[in-house]
This record gives C-alpha cells, structure tokens and sequence, in this order.
C-alpha cells in the first residue's frame, strides 16, 4: 500500500467489520457472532489501552477508568443504533 492511498474513515471500517459479520452469521447464529464481536471488542480495547501504559502497574492503575470509559461508549452507541431502528424499523427488518 502506498503512502498516499486514502485512510479509511470511521464508517468505512465499522461498515466493514458488519459485512464479516453478515457473511459469518450465514454460517452460525446471530447471537454466537454478537458474542464473537463483543469478545473480539474487549480484546482490542484491552490491547489499546495497554500499549498507551508504560507498565504492568500502570495498566492496572488505568484498569478502572478504562473499563468506565469503553462501558459509557459502548451504551452510547448501542442506544443511537437502537433509536435508529426504531425510527427506521419497518424498513431495516423487512421480510
């Protein structure tokens, strides 16, 4: 990849990671790939906050305000795509 190929935006990455998880809930349910995700999530949100420390004790210094941190975006995001599909329920679910 050059040095000058476009970054991917926010959208472009989320919207990738919903295709993978489309195409793998063809092959298994719903909640197993959602419990994939959330795993997958907590891994790499461990993974970044630990590489933002300098130790083991800072990591577990941080360890709280982390945990507070990704749990307060995480029911911020989960409530705007829950009010999304309320508002655009009819037409996200269709048959």
């Amino acid at each position: 990849m050059s040095d000058n190929a476009p970054t991917k935006t926010f959208q472009q990455r989320a919207d990738e990671f919903i295709a993978l998880a489309n195409q793998q809930a063809a092959g298994t349910s719903v909640e197993d790939v959602n419990t994939s995700i959330l795993y997958s999530a907590a891994r790499f949100n461990a993974f970044s906050v630990a590489r933002s420390v300098e130790s083991a004790e800072n990591l577990q210094a941080e360890k709280q305000a982390a945990i507070e941190y990704f749990t307060q975006r995480y029911a911020e995001m989960l409530n705007q795509n829950l009010e999304e599909y309320i508002a655009r329920f009819d037409s996200y679910t269709q048959k």
